[in-house]
């Protein structure tokens, strides 16, 4: 293949644990040899890298059908010791290729313990029974150094039946790379689980020898022929780093050169026979399943009219060959016009077989109105647990038609359908967040009561204060402090004006009273108290400047000689006062400046003690946000959980239930984006994702029909949070106080019909608000709620696994927990009226 057609990428590797003096290789790839530059990441001081980076190439070429394909790599390689006990993160390394930078994921390495037979940690092991890796080059490679074991879960099965096949290597080298493919088998149906990338291996002894062994590949097969079927064996290519000991490798690391070798080992893995027995005669209606199922059916509506599209939903669940069944039958009345299912798999590859369910969306047009049955739907299926046929069916389904407007188009409901699909989730709430505890509110708290304490405090001083008409003498000082500016402005105003008259002698009087009842006011002094000595003294203790302080007392001295100096009058007066508007404006400067400041500092403070807190988690609440941003959503998922671990947040439930999404864990992703309602019902973000996950489980529950008023009464009340609910009633408290007052003291009718009226109203408000806010703070405290999280269950009529199916639920349907007292079991209520009994395990409440 052309190197332009290759995804360029780097690889690291390592073990992922290791004995503390224990050497190991540490290795990058690069699947290409166009590679300008490479730059491991900071390795961490307490693993300490004995050699390298020794690089080595590899290059391979095939010829298929007259085509021409080549591949190559070039692998990084370093000698490391763990020196210390502890888990170590390497983080990426960086390589250039072709001008474009790729980088690795990060490598996380615990050390523990210690390595036996180790003398000094910088000496490599090089005995197979000390479990030493690396060996000189040209040494042998024996069947006992380097196999694969094969084994099945089942030798003997059912026609159908799956069968868990796994290959696992037991190596004593330093095995870097393993590839092998299992062949096309027309006896079998086969799928390979998915196994991690990075393989972690462990050490297991086998014939007294310490192997480094992990679980290589998996397959499901299901067998499609009866008889003595065979497996064959496969042969693997493997790739074994040995070490050149006549190479220098401080030399080799200097001169581009390397110490290490790669040498190709074929292992083969050998084959396994299967003895596959037939089903037993088959019946009829045999769908060829062969595992354990149910099946339900759901109508999207129980009520529709003549030429309107319904939706039937058949839902097949369990565990076996699902992908290979056969479509289930549904029997519609004469009159329904029906078309092709839509089928929707949602199922998954585990060790035991396919699990989950298939989805059979059939659309069927009624063209004449009446009371409709849809018969049940039956499914017949081999189980495997009984070694018998087994036929199960849904329920008998009711349909009312009502008369129809005329014929229509069944287009229109499908594009409502791909319009949906074409929806998207809203993005991720970024920035800080507010943690709380699950059982902590401001509502009902104490702070709640002492506020609503302090309203009333608020309101009986206030009353008392108007209805003497008097201002609170404790007031009188800071209120003259804050009216000391604007009367000596108002003073100097009316000298100027004295001034402009020609009249120096009431002109210095009025500066002098101007003066003096500045300082007297800004300082707290009373007259008899004033003097040059004392404003010096006060001044001096509120840090004002000595030079603005000799300034102001000249002011008052220049005042006293200039009313009874000869001279000019006028020049007199304009140089007094020119020097008693400086003076007041340079205290009044300086006074602000020093009450900005204390301002500044207390506020610092305040944020600083609110925030303080905060700042620990807010960087891992960023780490996690880019790492959704990056699509890394593993990552954001395991960020997010550790997060909500230290408290609950509306916004970490979110973006968790959106990373959950983007991994297709839809059930995941529910139950997240409920708990993020409970705590912010009103988020519009949250309410439209949840919409979006929901349509995409498999439950499609029509709700039991309520009174109008009960509906709107939800939806008040979710309009807010807790203690949004209990904020807006202290708000509204506060705000009957204010229109209380206004009508018991206002002089004027129509305020204090304003009054009077908003009053009533927002004391309606106060008293609603409270009720809100309790019916949350119930819905957080109770948590009746709770998701399906099991492919599917039935639900049983008595808290027994032998009690009676009474019907069937999927994962990602939400439910209702209405009894808790049975050990292991839960009643349930589902939204269209059902309840039943379901084992714990199965549901997780929100």
């Amino acid at each position: 293949m052309p190197f332009s057609l290759l995804a360029q990428t780097l690889t690291g590797s390592a073990p992922s644990h290791v004995a503390v003096g224990e050497n190991f290789r540490l290795t990058y790839t690069v699947n290409t040899m166009n590679v300008s530059e490479f730059r491991a990441g900071n390795i961490p001081e307490e693993l300490e890298v004995l050699i390298g980076p020794n690089s080595s190439t590899q290059s391979s070429y095939q010829m298929i059908n007259g085509h021409t394909s080549s591949s190559s790599s070039v692998t990084y390689t370093y000698m490391v010791v763990a020196t210390k006990a502890g888990t170590f993160t390497i983080p990426p390394a960086v390589a250039v290729v072709g001008g474009k930078r790729i980088t690795s994921k990060p490598l996380t390495i615990r050390a523990s313990g210690s390595a036996q037979g180790s003398s000094s940690r910088h000496q490599r092991q090089s005995n197979d029974d000390e479990g030493g890796e690396l060996r000189d080059v040209g040494s042998r490679i024996s069947g006992s150094d380097l196999f694969i074991k094969v084994s099945a879960n089942k030798k003997r099965v059912y026609e159908q039946e799956p069968i868990l096949l796994t290959y696992k290597v037991y190596t004593l080298v330093s095995l870097t790379q393993l590839r092998g493919d299992m062949p096309d088998l027309k006896s079998f149906y086969t799928q390979e689980v998915d196994l991690p990338q990075q393989k972690s291996f462990s050490i297991e002894t086998v014939n007294g020898r310490p192997y480094r062994t992990c679980t290589w590949s998996q397959y499901v097969m299901f067998p499609q022929m009866t008889g003595k079927l065979e497996i064959p064996s496969i042969t693997f290519e493997g790739i074994v780093v040995q070490q050149n000991r006549n190479v220098d490798p401080f030399e080799a690391f200097f001169n581009g050169g390397s110490g290490y070798v790669e040498v190709k080992k074929k292992i083969q893995a050998p084959g396994i026979d299967i003895q596959v027995d037939p089903l037993p005669a088959r019946p009829a209606n045999f769908s060829g399943g062969v595992g354990k199922f149910n099946i339900t059916a759901q109508l999207n509506k129980t009520e529709t009219k003549a030429n309107d599209p319904v939706s039937l939903r058949i839902i097949l669940s369990g565990t076996g060959n699902l992908k290979l069944i056969k479509q289930p039958v549904v029997k519609f009345p004469k009159d329904f016009d029906k078309y092709e299912p839509k089928i929707t798999d949602k199922t998954k590859l585990t060790a035991h077989g396919i699990e989950g369910s298939m989805i059979f969306d059939i659309l069927a047009v009624p063209r004449h109105q009446g009371k409709y049955e849809i018969p049940p739907v039956e499914f017949t299926y081999f189980d495997v647990s009984t070694k018998s046929y087994k036929t199960i069916q849904s329920d008998a389904l009711t349909l009312d038609v009502a008369k129809g407007s005329g014929a229509a188009s069944v287009n229109d409901f499908s594009g409502q359908d791909v319009q949906e699909l074409n929806k998207d989730i809203r993005y991720i709430k970024m920035g800080d967040v507010r943690q709380q505890g699950l059982d902590r509110f401001f509502f009902a708290s104490t702070g709640y009561w002492i506020s609503l304490a302090v309203l009333a405090l608020i309101f009986i001083s206030l009353f008392i204060v108007f209805r003497q008409r008097a201002i609170d003498n404790a007031n009188v000082t800071k209120t003259r402090g804050k009216k000391a500016n604007k009367v000596a402005t108002k003073r100097l105003k009316n000298a100027a004006k004295l001034m402009a008259d020609d009249k120096p002698g009431e002109f210095y009087d009025e500066v002098l009273r101007a003066l003096w009842g500045y300082v007297g006011d800004k300082l707290n002094i009373p007259v008899e108290q004033l003097s040059h000595d004392n404003i010096s003294q006060r001044l001096t203790e509120r840090q004002v400047d000595g030079n603005i302080i000799s300034q102001f007392i000249g002011a008052l001295d220049e005042c006293e000689f200039e009313r009874y100096a000869p001279g000019d009058p006028k020049g007199n007066m304009n140089k007094v006062y020119e020097k008693a508007m400086t003076a007041i404006e340079k205290i009044e400067e300086t006074m602000k400046k020093k009450g900005r400041r204390a301002a500044t500092m207390k506020l610092l403070l305040v944020v600083l003690v609110i925030h303080l807190p905060l700042l620990a988690g807010a960087t891992t609440k960023a780490e996690a946000d880019s790492a959704y941003v990056r699509g890394q959503y593993q990552q954001a998922i395991k960020d997010y959980e550790e997060l909500l671990k230290q408290g609950a947040s509306a916004d970490l439930y979110y973006n968790l239930g959106n990373a959950y999404y983007r991994t297709e864990n839809i059930t995941r992703a529910v139950l997240n984006y409920e708990r993020a309602l409970l705590f912010s019902p009103g988020d519009r973000d949250i309410r439209f994702n949840l919409q979006i996950a929901r349509s995409k489980t498999i439950d499609k529950i029509v709700p039991e029909s309520e009174m109008f008023f009960f509906t709107w009464y939800r939806s008040v009340v979710n309009l807010m949070s807790v203690d949004t609910w209990a904020c807006l009633s202290l708000l509204s408290l506060a705000l009957v106080i204010v229109l209380l007052l206004v009508y018991l003291f206002s002089e004027r009718l129509w305020l204090r019909k304003i009054g009077f009226f908003g009053g009533v109203v927002l004391l309606i408000l106060f008293v609603m608000g409270n009720v809100f806010a309790w019916q949350q703070r119930q819905n957080l405290m109770e948590r009746k709620g709770a998701i399906v999280m099991v492919p599917s269950m039935a639900v049983k009529s008595t808290p027994a696994k032998s009690g009676t199916d009474l019907f069937i639920l999927h994962e990602g349907t939400k439910v209702l927990i209405s009894d808790r007292a049975m050990k292991g079991w839960k009643e349930i209520r589902v939204a269209d009226g059902k309840e039943g009994w379901v084992e714990s395990h199965q549901i997780e409440e929100i």
